[in-house]
């Protein structure tokens, strides 16, 4: 019962600061465009900070079952990390946007998605490695 209520009081947190957030670049936007932009990026950055420490109870919670299960840390790690990259490159294209700038911001979605890639490889050559050690010669 703890949790959902700690979690019914962090969606409340987090909601506030969005309506204040939402008010103030109504309010900002018809002024100084420029500032409601960095407004918003620094916005969504509390927002992250608000949940980050649910993200590492999560993320200990999800390393603890994969030692238990055997699991090599290298690849937890690497999907840990690619999902990270996933969303920093969504929040930072989602920025480029707020500013008007949809060109750049496909740019940094492509970026998060070459550096997935990378990230995934050695997981992808060790897979393909235990799939050809499997199949007969």
């Amino acid at each position: 019962m703890t949790v959902v209520r700690g979690v019914a009081m962090l969606i409340a947190q987090v909601i506030g600061v969005a309506l204040l957030g939402c008010a103030l670049l109504a309010m900002l936007r018809g002024v100084r465009s420029d500032m409601a932009v960095a407004l918003s990026a620094a916005l969504g950055v509390v927002l992250f900070v608000l949940v980050v420490s649910r993200l590492a109870d999560f993320v200990a919670a999800l390393t603890g079952m994969a030692s238990a299960a055997g699991v090599n840390r290298l690849y937890l790690d690497t999907v840990l990390r690619a999902v990270g990259v996933a969303y920093l490159a969504s929040f930072g294209a989602q920025v480029c946007r707020d500013a008007g700038e949809g060109a750049l911001a496909v740019k940094v979605e492509l970026v998060g998605k070459v550096l997935i890639l990378c990230m995934a490889a050695p997981l992808m050559f060790a897979l393909l490695e235990t799939v050809l050690r499997v199949l007969p010669q």
